[in-house]
């Protein structure tokens, strides 16, 4: 009988370890998919830098595009920013809306990343656990001199994988949550043809006219 409870307990010990080690694994696994990503888009960001306002703006423009459009769930934050007005809108408002906001999206960090002056990006390999199974990516921008920046990607599983759908700007300001403002403001007084105009001349102001 001894024999055979050390036997046991032997077993179960070896399968709690077993166990224990599959579910680091798995987090392993779970966090690159999370970061991933953020990566690209990071590495997306550099290049433009990189190419510079020499480069062409739809040049650049196209050459980020796939970069943001892995990195965010652009539909989720466009539903959101525009909030309990979204279900009620007819489809092709929703299909405007939808391309004006992807185009704005991108246009903006292009916008923003268009000069190389020795900056550099650090991402965190390990997201911090969020509610509701959400996860945030830590992100730096470090100049060349001076303080760098925080840039904190929050993170949801869908259908295409890990998505952004928040950007926190120094690890506190919401994007969406100003950008909500913004939106409902618009869609109150002219509906989502004054939202869909306002993007697209945001966005021929961010590229002067280019995309």
């Amino acid at each position: 009988m001894t024999q055979i409870a050390i036997d046991r307990r032997t077993l179960l010990g070896a399968t709690l370890l077993a166990v224990a080690g599959l579910s680091v694994s798995a987090r392993a696994i779970d966090a690159s998919a999370v970061v991933a990503p953020i990566r690209q888009l990071c590495d997306g960001l550099l290049a433009v830098m990189h190419e510079g306002q020499a480069t062409p703006f739809a040049q650049r423009f196209d050459q980020l595009a796939p970069a943001v459009e892995n990195a965010f769930d652009l539909d989720t934050i466009l539903q959101v920013s525009v909030g309990l007005a979204w279900p009620m809108l007819p489809p092709d408002d929703k299909a405007t809306l939808q391309a004006a906001f992807r185009r704005y999206t991108i246009a903006s960090y292009v916008n923003s990343f268009d000069n190389y002056t020795g900056q550099r990006f650090e991402v965190s390999p390990d997201p911090r656990d969020l509610p509701n199974g959400e996860q945030e990516v830590n992100t730096r921008i470090i100049p060349h001199s001076g303080d760098p920046h925080v840039l904190n990607y929050v993170m949801r599983q869908g259908p295409q994988g890990w998505r952004a759908v928040d950007v926190l700007l120094d690890g506190t300001i919401s994007r969406v949550a100003v950008q909500r403002s913004d939106f409902r403001s618009l869609l109150s007084h002219g509906g989502a043809a004054a939202l869909a105009k306002s993007l697209l001349a945001k966005t021929a102001d961010l590229s002067g006219g280019a995309s």
